[in-house]
Formats: structure tokens, C-alpha cells, sequence
């Protein structure tokens, strides 16, 4: 059994990925930790726990810092800035850590100061760190023991312009992205534009050209691509629970037909568990309570535009699923284990 312990598991990632360790045959929960319910049990902050997981939640570094020579693997969701202590001594006591935050994502300290506005203390870290996105990093992610689980947003956005930029297929400098997510995307934290009356029957965007998941998505796509991109991304906040849809353009390079797009995608994707490539346009609706990403293309010949449309399930695709998924990857199991739940409807 793989023994594990979590930070931040009260929050709303955290929660998804207790409900997914959980049920995982490979797992023991070892701790959950969280500072805001400190000495709680779990399931008096999550009703849908009750008679099924009994823990309390422990706190303070020192009392996580205790229990990490009874782990395997630790997984932190904490806000930017929070894990540096903890994720240095987990290291250094041959812990495996897989963040779901953004600490360790970017590779320049330099950028994530810059659009983070937080200190990085453990540049040292950053080298070592892999990216975990799974469809593209499997053999790094299974050598690594530090995983940087991506962003919700640029999960959605870089798997469905990836095959595009791989393939050579478009202009590099011509994409946009126009993304929009469930209010989960924001976190638990309380906060007035996550209100229901704030946020209700309307939609708004936000982090206008100063989105931090910017340069996340820039520095995948121009891995792939070899190249420098820069790109526009504009993410909105849609009055529903949990899903975002990533709509994303790029002028055509040259002449292609639609089917033959297909078949690049299928062909790039074809041994991709979570990856369904649509006929149809994606909807977030399909994805909910799942793991999967679901593409859908279009291509605009008035204009020699394509359009790439991804939905996602933020807090699992986006977050604990996908956290899941680069476990199994580290550990050699199918990476398919706990994870093949169908998207819940209605």
C-alpha cells in the first residue's frame, strides 16, 4: 500500500482528492491536515464523509512535519507560497510530493516572482521539479519525486493546442485563448465575487492580461513547440459549481481540412485514457465528476482560423484527478487505477 498524507485537505481540491485516496486500492490516508479545521474531524466539514471517514485533521508544520516518516507520498494543496518548508523537509526524508498548487510550476524564479508577487525560496527545487502533465511526461513523472500538478486552465488550454504547435500546424503568435470556469476555481476561501448573489446570472472576466496561469501555459506550449509563445488568455467566472471550457485559436499555416485535423488529434491521443476526441463540441456537463478532457475542432475558412475547444472537470482533471493520475504514473500502476469514474449527469 502506497501511504500518503495531505495538506490542505479541507479545501475544495482537497476534499476531491481525500474522496478519490479514499476509495484507491493502493492507498492508505496516513493524515489529513488542514489549518482551518485543526483537531476537526474531517466529515464535520464535509457532510458526504459521515460514517465512511472518521479522521481528524491535524495541524501545524511541526505535527505534519512528525508523521512524514510514516508516509510514501505527501500531496499539498495550499495557496501560492505555502509549501516551501514543508515540501524541502519532505525531500529530504525521501518523501515523494506531489503539489497541487503553483510553487513549483514554473521553472524561472524570476517568473513566478513576477506574476506570483511571493518570494521563491527553494529555486533550488524548481530544476528538479516535473511538470505533471501526463500526456506528455510520463517517463519524467515516474522518475521524479516532486510533481508539479498543472493549473485547471492551463490543462484544458494546453491539451487541446498542444497536437496543434507539436504538428507545426499554426502561426505562433496568433493564439488566444478564451477560457471560462465554475466558481470551485477560486478555491474555498471566502471572498465577496464568489457570493452567490456576486456571482449568480452573471459572467464576468477577470485577471485580464495578468492571469497567473499565463506563463504556465506559455512555458508548456513553447516546450512543445521549441519555440518562445506568447499568447492571450482571458479566463471568465461562470455561476456554476465546477467545469471549464477552453476556447482556443490560432491561424492555419497552411491549407487542411478538418478530418485530417481529426485524425492528427486521434493519432497524437491514441493512447491517452483521459483524452476523447469529440465529432461534437465539448461541454462541461460530460466531464463533470471525471477525469477526462474532452476536444472538440473546428476550423474557420472565411478567416483561416482554427478553433480547439477543451472541457475539464476543474477540481479533477484540473486538480485531485489529475494528481491521482501522476501517483499512479510515479508508482507504475495503471494510471487508470481509481480514477475510471463516469461523468455524472444529471
Amino acid at each position: 500500500m502506497i501511504k500518503i498524507g495531505i495538506i490542505g485537505s479541507t479545501g475544495y481540491a482537497g476534499a476531491v482528492l481525500t474522496k478519490l485516496l479514499i476509495n484507491h486500492p493502493n492507498v492508505q490516508i496516513v493524515f489529513l491536515a488542514s489549518h482551518s479545521y485543526a483537531n476537526n474531524k474531517f466529515n464535520s466539514v464535509y457532510g458526504n464523509f459521515k460514517n465512511i471517514l472518521e479522521a481528524s485533521c491535524i495541524d501545524s508544520e511541526d505535527a505534519v512535519e512528525n508523521y512524514l516518516q510514516k508516509i510514501d507520498v505527501l500531496f499539498t494543496a495550499m495557496p501560492s507560497g505555502k509549501t516551501f518548508s514543508i515540501v524541502q523537509k519532505a525531500i529530504s526524508k525521501n518523501v515523494k510530493v506531489i503539489d497541487l498548487g503553483a510553487d513549483y510550476r514554473l521553472k524561472s524564479k524570476a517568473t513566478y516572482e513576477e506574476w506570483y508577487r511571493i518570494d521563491h525560496p527553494c529555486s533550488n527545487l524548481l530544476s528538479k521539479a516535473v511538470y505533471g502533465l501526463p500526456e506528455i511526461a510520463k517517463m519524467k513523472i515516474k522518475a521524479s519525486n516532486l510533481i508539479a500538478n498543472p493549473g485547471c486552465y492551463p490543462t484544458a488550454s494546453s491539451l487541446a493546442l498542444i497536437p496543434l504547435l507539436k504538428y507545426d500546424l499554426i502561426e505562433k503568435n496568433s493564439i488566444i485563448i478564451d477560457a471560462k470556469s465554475g466558481v470551485t476555481g477560486s478555491g474555498r476561501k471566502a471572498s465577496i465575487g464568489n457570493l452567490y448573489v456576486e456571482c449568480n446570472e452573471s459572467v464576468k472576466a477577470y485577471g485580464v492580461t495578468t492571469h497567473r496561469h499565463t506563463p504556465e501555459i506559455e512555458q508548456t506550449l513553447s516546450y512543445v513547440a521549441k519555440d518562445n509563445i506568447n499568447l492571450v488568455f482571458t479566463p471568465h467566472l461562470i455561476p456554476m459549481d465546477r467545469g471549464i471550457l477552453s476556447t482556443c485559436y490560432g491561424s492555419l499555416k497552411k491549407e487542411i481540412t478538418l478530418n485530417d485535423v481529426y485524425s492528427l488529434y486521434k493519432e497524437f491521443y491514441k493512447n491517452e485514457p483521459f483524452i476523447r476526441i469529440l465529432d461534437e463540441l465539448p461541454e462541461t456537463r460530460w466531464v463533470k465528476g471525471s477525469n477526462y478532457c474532452d476536444i472538440g475542432i473546428r476550423i474557420d475558412k472565411r478567416t483561416n482560423k482554427i478553433v480547439i475547444l477543451a472541457a475539464i472537470d476543474n477540481l479533477m482533471k484540473g486538480a485531485a484527478g489529475q494528481a491521482v493520475q501522476n501517483m499512479n504514473i510515479m508508482y507504475g500502476l495503471d494510471e487508470k487505477t481509481g480514477l475510471e469514474i463516469i461523468p455524472m449527469f444529471p
